[in-house]
């Protein structure tokens, strides 16, 4: 499967985004954006080593642990969320994995987002059988359990945590009946390969993640990613229009480095398929672009964000 992947992403650029576009109109209104919402509920300290992450306490990286936010806090930024448009409410932990005396506060941090009419989705690093019985039960809509990169090359990003126990952690989500959110991040030093390998395995999981992140990466100072080469803007298309073609159904969001990009280039992405974006102004710990800005390229587009749920 892995070469028809191959094609699709080395197809000759124009007849790729047509075949992307095309895909897209036939299951998503092509002139609607999905706006999520992103909050770090507890930052930094990490036992992780991740290389292109500022949270990790391994990689030299010089960001402060905090503790868990308090529920009310989490709320109510919600709730600003919300007023700003936002449909999905997406609260990350820098945790390898979440003890058990954290899930209360977490459960009514699910609970209380919910009952706003929002969207929920948690990303809290791996998670045991009870856990994700618990965030069922609370009414979690998406969980987030990115896979990174390829198989090949996520032994060169991360140590401490497997590619399988990635993918075991997808299958336990999925397995509840909680909706996968899976992606990855590209200009970390991959080869397209690894691009079109990850985009595969994405594509080739039981049931396709119905929401697919594709970040380019922000280089943090003090990672040891921090002074990768710049990725080529034409691979972050490629990669975002196979994306759509191999997995027509998914929301696909452009996330992190969009403060990076220019409105040209993000417009060519929205083109290729994606559909989904972050608003707000940081993005756990890297910029994003603001609210203000967001607004002025959509309407230069005419696109328009998804409306909330009542």
């Amino acid at each position: 499967m892995q070469q028809k992947a191959s094609i699709i992403y080395n197809l000759p650029l124009m007849d790729l985004l047509y075949r992307a576009q095309t895909t897209h109109r036939a299951h998503f209104d092509p002139n609607r954006i999905q706006c999520a919402k992103l909050l770090s509920i507890k930052t930094g300290g990490c036992p992780e080593d991740c290389a292109y992450c500022s949270q990790s306490a391994r990689n030299g990286a010089q960001l402060s642990a905090s503790k868990l936010l308090e529920v009310e806090r989490v709320l109510a930024e919600a709730r600003k969320a919300k007023e700003a448009g936002a449909t999905r409410y997406c609260m990350g932990a820098a945790w390898r994995s979440p003890k058990e005396r954290d899930m209360p506060a977490v459960i009514a941090m699910v609970e209380g987002v919910k009952a706003m009419g929002l969207e929920t989705c948690m990303t809290l690093g791996m998670l045991d059988d009870r856990q994700v019985v618990q965030l069922k039960a609370a009414g979690l809509d998406y969980y987030n359990h990115n896979i990174d990169t390829s198989e090949r090359f996520y032994p060169s990003i991360i140590t401490t945590r497997s590619f399988a126990e990635r993918l075991d952690t997808i299958d336990r989500v999925r397995s509840a009946g909680i909706n996968v959110c899976s992606g990855g991040i590209i200009g970390m030093g991959e080869t397209a390969e690894d691009r079109i390998a990850m985009i595969q395995m994405l594509a080739d999981l039981p049931e396709p993640p119905k929401s697919i992140p594709i970040n380019m990466l922000m280089r943090m100072a003090g990672t040891p990613l921090a002074d990768v080469a710049p990725l080529d803007p034409i691979e972050m298309l490629r990669t975002i229009a196979t994306t759509r073609i191999l997995a027509p159904r998914s929301y696909v969001r452009l996330s992190a480095g969009r403060s990076e990009m220019s409105d040209e280039l993000q417009a060519m992405c929205f083109f290729a398929g994606a559909n989904s974006i972050f608003i707000g102004d940081t993005l756990l710990t890297a910029d994003n672009p603001d609210a203000s800005k967001d607004a002025q390229l959509f309407a230069k587009l005419g696109l328009m964000a998804e409306e909330p749920r009542a």
